[in-house]
């Protein structure tokens, strides 16, 4: 039986999405680098978490699925060879927003 190794990303985040993004894949590196196959990042990690509260100006943080953080993400998971399971905010094409895990 194979051993599969899986790291897990916990990181603090600030309101500014791009600088998540990049320290997410900052992480993702540190871990494949210790030999991780799986990398799992936190829930909602492009943001500061906000399902704690009712604002609506949350949903202004939502993005396509495919989008910007998925294009960023599997391109580093083919470059790293790894699976990177992804919690985003997903805005969708009817017009609401949900939250779903990408695999």
């Amino acid at each position: 039986m194979a051993k599969v190794k899986i790291g897990m990303v916990q990181m603090s985040c600030t309101a500014d999405k791009q600088e998540n993004l990049n320290k997410a894949i900052e992480k993702t590196r540190e871990a494949a680098a210790k030999g991780a196959q799986i990398v799992c990042l936190q829930e909602l990690f492009t943001s500061l978490y906000f399902c704690d509260i009712e604002d609506y100006n949350n949903f202004s943080l939502a993005e396509s699925i495919p989008g910007p953080s998925t294009e960023v993400l599997g391109a580093l998971a083919k470059e790293l060879g790894v699976v990177i399971i992804a919690s985003l905010f997903e805005k969708e094409r009817r017009g609401y927003t949900t939250i779903l895990p990408l695999f």
